[in-house]
């Protein structure tokens, strides 16, 4: 499959998503930049603007498996990843898999439970798969976490540790709809839940299709070059205590090769970079307690770093 075709099937999806979700289409759009980037996402928001929602109309209209996990306080990892039971009969332990083995898992509230059963999730979501008993598993391809968490609620949560955070290719916020969107979400909302009108457009197979040819879009030395200047520039940045990753350098790429042929582009351009990095960096950042004490975000420290990073000029290829 060639980028050129992969587009109009990636459009086709977000119009599906959208007869739910409404008037957030940077926000959709985004999110399918994430899965097809092959990562995870977390969307992080006030309650009630759309979160699970966003998960569950991207989970129907694909052709997936699909698993819910409610996370609370009284969750264990095995509820998570399954676990081995004896079987009398044959005298050998048989493993039941767990709701982590689905093509699109939902963590709704993530940060309710806590760090022990949290951590369940790390090696699935790096290496995909899952050990019980000393014995890994396999996951299913494709497979993606969506993970969801209020931000104003403390009370009885767990912040999620860095290095969960890391494995987020990107994190997103819905924000409230204006007032003409809220008033047609009324309208459609008013007899019953367009999620029911959701059919699948993409079938798991065109998935892997579509991410080895959005994997083929060019990127530049320089652009290369860019992305590693401003992750850099992260760590020697005096308001944070810990800078971005090298997996957060690899997420920032592949996600501007998505973006790009999202777009119909078969290279990736500087401003490619410059709309993804608020969104892919600022979750793996640690603020000094200074910075903190001044309420300086991650958000507002890629900004700056960005302002100090020149722009590479020569970045478009010589073969378009």
């Amino acid at each position: 499959m060639q980028v050129s075709e992969a587009c109009p099937r990636v459009r086709h999806l977000v119009e599906e998503i959208e007869r739910v979700i409404v008037g957030k289409r940077p926000v959709v759009e985004l999110a399918l930049v994430a899965f097809f980037a092959e990562g995870h996402l977390l969307i992080e928001d006030v309650p009630g603007v759309g979160k699970t929602m966003l998960a569950r109309s991207l989970a129907r209209s694909l052709d997936c498996s699909f698993k819910r996990i409610q996370f609370t306080p009284d969750l264990l990892p095995s509820d998570i990843t399954g676990t081995s039971v004896f079987n009398q009969k044959t005298s050998e332990f048989n493993f039941h898999p767990g709701p982590v083995f689905a093509n699109i898992v939902l963590a709704d509230e993530i940060n309710r439970a806590t760090p022990k059963t949290q951590s369940s999730l790390l090696e699935g979501m790096e290496e995909f798969q899952v050990s019980v008993d000393g014995v890994t598993h396999i996951l299913p391809r494709p497979f993606f976490v969506i993970a969801t968490q209020n931000n104003i609620e403390y009370q009885g949560t767990f912040p999620l540790p860095e290095a969960q955070l890391d494995r987020f290719v990107m994190r997103l916020s819905l924000g409230y709809p204006s007032a003409d969107d809220e008033a047609t979400i009324l309208s459609r909302q008013e007899r019953y839940h367009p999620i029911q009108d959701v059919r699948p457009v993409l079938a798991g197979a065109e998935v892997k299709e579509i991410c080895a040819a959005l994997r083929e879009v060019h990127i530049s030395p320089a652009i290369k070059d860019y992305i590693v200047a401003l992750v850099q520039a992260t760590r020697a940045h005096p308001s944070l205590a810990l800078g971005a990753s090298p997996r957060g350098s690899l997420d920032l790429l592949h996600c501007s090769q998505v973006l790009a042929g999202l777009r119909g582009r078969s290279y990736v351009l500087p401003d490619d970079i410059k709309l993804l990095a608020p969104y892919v960096l600022p979750h793996r950042l640690v603020l000094q307690p200074e910075a903190r004490l001044r309420r300086i975000s991650g958000e507002q420290t890629i900004r700056d770093v960005m302002r100090q990073v020149p722009v590479p000029v020569d970045a478009a290829p010589s073969r378009a």
